[in-house]
C-alpha cells in the first residue's frame, strides 16, 4: 500500500464487479473520446448542482483528468485515480503557477465505483459544480479546457510516475444541454457531401457547393443534424454553413463547387442569403426539440442549398483534398413548430476594426428593437422563442455573449462562453426556451485579446481577421434572416485625426484625402500607421462602442425590411442583469487562496509536468 508521503487521501472502496460498473454507468448522456486512438474515453451527466463522469482508459496505472484555465497545466483542478492490489484510490489535487502538484485540503471528489481488468481501468466520480473550494475550477455552461493522462503503472510509493506522451488536452461544454433522443431506426437520410476538394495551398479559404434538396411529396421535417467529417481532417474543417438559395436557380451550377466569393463564382451562388443550419469545429451532431423540425417539401423550404466549408489551413498543406459534409435525417411524421435561424451580431465589414497589443477589447453587435418590432409584429406579434445558439468568433476572440433586452431592462444572457476556443465551437442549447418579443433587442458582445498583433485587425472571412456572430435556433419561423449593425466609419477616422476622404469613392478601401500625413493612403492603411497604444486603443474601444452604427435587418430572399440601413445610436440601458445567486459566499477561483503550508502541501509529486500539454 502507498505510504501517506506521497499519496493525497488515498480513498479505498470495495471493488465492484464489472457488470456492476456497468450497470453503474446507466444515464450518462454525453461522451467523448479524449485522444486520437480511442484510449481515453469519457461519458458524464449532470443534475442541477452535481455532475458524475466516468473514465474507461486502456491502462492499469492511474488515470489523471483535470481542468485547465488555458489548456496548460499550470493553476489547474486535477483528479488522479486508480484500482491498486484491487483496492480503488482517488485524490483530489491542484497545481500552482508553478505547475506543481499538491493536495487540495477540501476533497470535493466523491469516488462512486472503479473496476480494473487486464487492460482497462474505469472509474466512476463525481462533484459539485460549484464546490466553494478556491482551489477547484467552477463548471459552467463556458468552453471548458480538460486535461488528461495515464500511466501504465499506480502511483506506488515515490508518487505517480511521468505519463510521458500519454497526455493531451480538449475542449468541451460539459454542461450542454442538447437534446440527446436517439434517432429512430429507419429514419431517411440525405448528405450533402463535398467529393475530393483540393484545398488551395494557402490559410483560409471558402468552398461552396450547390445542392439540390431530395424532392419528397408532401412536407417533412429535418430533425436532427450530424457532422461527417473526413478522417484527419478534424482541424482543417473549421466550420460549416447551409444557406438556403433562390429556387430558380440555374441547376447546372450544381457541379462542380467552386470557391467562395471568389470573382468567378457562378451568378447562381449570389442568391444563397439564408443560414438555415450552422455547425462549427467540435460540434458533435445536433438534434431538434421534439416540438421542432426543419422544414422541407413546401413552396416556402429550401430546394436548392448552398453548402460553405471553411478551411482553415495555417500550416499551409499541400496536396489535401477534402470530402466532408452533413448528414440530414427527416421523417413524414410532423412536429409542430417550423424552426428557422437568424444570423446576429457585427456586420462582417473591414469598418469592424481591433487595434493592436489590446489584453481586451468588445466589440458589440445589435440586433435592434427596431428590426425586430417591425419583422415580428408583421410575421409573428406573439413571438418568437429561441432553443440554441451558436456564437462565433476567430483567433483573437476570449468570450462572447448574447445578451437579451426588454424595455431597455436587461434580462439573462440568452448564452454565455466566458472561455472560448477558437477551435471548439459548438451549438448550445438553452436550458429553457427564450421568449422573444416585439421590440425586444439582442447585443452580442465579443471581448477580443489583440496582444502579440502589430497591426490593425480587420473584419472579414479569413481566421487572421475577425466576426461577431450569433447564429440563433428559433420557431416558429418568420421572415428575418439577417438582424446586425455596424458601427460607422466617419468616427473611427475622426479618432485618429481624418478630416476628408477622396470623393466620389470609387476604389475599395477608400483613400484619405487629409490630413497631409495620411493623403493618399487607404483608410486600412491610415489606421495601421497611427501609433496605437494601450492607452489610445481603450479610448478608442470607448468611442466606437458609442458611435451610432448602421443597421442590417434582411429577409430570406435578398429583399430587406424597411429599417434595414438605419443609422442609429446604441440604445441606453436602464438596468443591467444581475447575476444568478451564488451558492459560495466568495467567488471560487484557483489563483486565490492562502499561502501553501507543509500542513496543505499534497507532498508534491516529483514531476512537475505531470498532464502538461507543453
Amino acid at each position: 500500500m502507498p505510504g501517506p508521503k506521497y499519496v493525497c487521501s488515498l480513498v479505498f472502496l470495495t471493488t465492484f464487479r464489472f457488470s456492476a460498473v456497468l450497470s453503474s454507468g446507466i444515464g450518462f448522456k454525453h461522451s467523448a473520446i479524449l485522444d486520437s486512438h480511442g484510449k481515453y474515453r469519457i461519458k458524464w451527466k449532470h443534475h442541477e448542482t452535481t455532475i458524475t463522469f466516468e473514465m474507461e482508459v486502456e491502462t492499469t496505472g492511474y488515470v489523471g483528468f483535470g481542468f485547465s484555465p488555458n489548456g496548460e497545466m499550470a493553476l489547474s483542478d486535477i483528479v488522479i485515480g486508480g484500482v491498486e492490489n484491487g483496492k480503488p484510490y482517488i485524490q483530489d489535487c491542484f497545481t500552482d503557477s508553478k505547475r506543481k502538484v499538491h493536495r487540495d485540503p477540501e476533497q470535493n471528489y466523491r469516488l462512486e465505483y472503479a473496476m480494473e481488468n487486464l487492460t482497462h481501468t474505469v472509474l466512476g466520480f463525481s462533484r459539485e459544480l460549484r464546490t466553494c473550494d478556491r482551489r477547484d475550477k467552477d463548471i459552467t455552461e463556458s468552453t471548458v479546457r480538460v486535461i488528461w493522462a495515464y500511466h501504465t503503472e499506480d502511483i506506488g510509493l515515490s508518487g505517480p510516475k511521468y505519463h510521458g506522451s500519454n497526455r493531451g488536452r480538449k475542449s468541451l461544454r460539459l454542461l450542454n444541454h442538447r437534446d440527446t433522443t436517439d434517432i429512430p431506426a429507419g429514419t431517411d437520410f440525405f448528405e450533402l457531401q463535398n467529393f475530393n476538394v483540393p484545398v488551395p495551398f494557402k490559410d483560409t479559404t471558402y468552398w461552396c457547393q450547390l445542392f439540390k434538396i431530395p424532392e419528397v411529396q408532401r412536407k417533412h421535417h429535418i430533425i436532427a443534424v450530424e457532422p461527417m467529417i473526413e478522417k484527419g481532417h478534424e482541424n482543417l474543417v473549421h466550420h460549416i454553413l447551409l444557406y438556403q438559395c433562390d429556387r430558380n436557380v440555374n441547376a447546372s451550377e450544381q457541379d462542380p463547387g467552386h470557391e467562395c466569393y471568389h470573382p468567378n463564382m457562378p451568378d447562381s451562388f449570389l442568391t444563397c442569403e439564408t443560414v438555415i443550419f450552422a455547425w462549427a469545429t467540435g460540434g458533435e451532431g445536433f438534434a431538434y426539440p421534439k416540438h421542432v423540425g426543419l422544414s422541407i417539401g413546401t413552396s416556402m423550404d429550401p430546394l436548392y442549398v448552398l453548402m460553405e466549408v471553411h478551411y482553415d489551413n495555417p500550416s499551409l498543406q499541400q496536396g489535401v483534398v477534402d470530402s466532408s459534409g452533413l448528414r440530414f435525417f427527416y421523417t413524414p411524421v410532423l412536429r409542430r413548430y417550423d424552426a428557422g435561424v437568424i444570423e446576429t451580431g457585427v456586420w462582417v465589414s473591414l469598418y469592424h476594426m481591433l487595434p493592436p497589443g489590446l489584453p481586451e477589447f468588445v466589440s458589440e453587435g445589435h440586433c435592434t428593437k427596431e428590426c425586430l418590432q417591425e419583422s415580428l409584429e408583421h410575421e409573428m406579434p406573439s413571438g418568437i422563442r429561441i432553443f440554441a445558439v451558436l456564437m462565433h468568433s476567430h483567433l483573437a476572440g476570449r468570450a462572447i455573449k448574447v445578451r437579451h433586452f426588454r424595455n431597455k431592462d436587461e434580462l439573462q444572457h440568452l448564452a454565455q462562453d466566458d472561455e472560448f476556443d477558437f477551435n471548439f465551437q459548438e451549438l448550445q442549447s438553452l436550458t429553457d426556451e427564450r421568449l422573444v418579443l416585439p421590440g425586444d433587442s439582442l447585443i452580442t458582445e465579443c471581448k477580443y485579446n489583440t496582444e502579440g498583433r502589430e497591426n490593425m485587425t480587420w473584419g472579414g472571412l479569413s481566421t487572421r481577421d475577425e466576426m461577431c456572430l450569433s447564429y440563433v435556433l428559433y420557431y416558429p419561423r418568420i421572415n428575418l434572416a439577417r438582424c446586425e449593425s455596424l458601427p460607422e466609419i466617419s468616427g473611427q477616422l475622426k479618432f485618429i485625426g481624418v478630416k476628408k476622404i477622396q470623393e466620389p469613392v470609387t476604389t475599395w478601401p477608400f483613400y484619405i484625402k487629409s490630413p497631409r500625413r495620411y493623403s493618399n493612403l487607404s483608410f486600412t492603411e491610415a489606421m495601421d500607421k497611427f501609433k496605437w497604444s494601450k492607452k489610445r486603443g481603450k479610448a478608442f474601444n470607448e468611442v466606437v462602442l458609442q458611435l451610432p452604427m448602421n443597421l442590417r435587418c434582411s429577409k430570406h430572399s435578398q429583399d430587406e425590411w424597411s429599417i434595414q440601413g438605419t443609422l442609429m445610436s446604441p440604445p441606453k440601458i436602464r438596468a443591467k442583469a444581475r447575476p444568478p445567486p451564488s451558492p459560495c459566499s466568495e467567488v471560487s477561483t484557483l489563483s486565490g487562496g492562502p499561502a501553501l503550508t507543509p500542513t496543505l502541501l499534497c507532498s508534491v509529486f516529483s514531476f512537475a509536468t505531470l498532464f502538461s500539454a507543453d
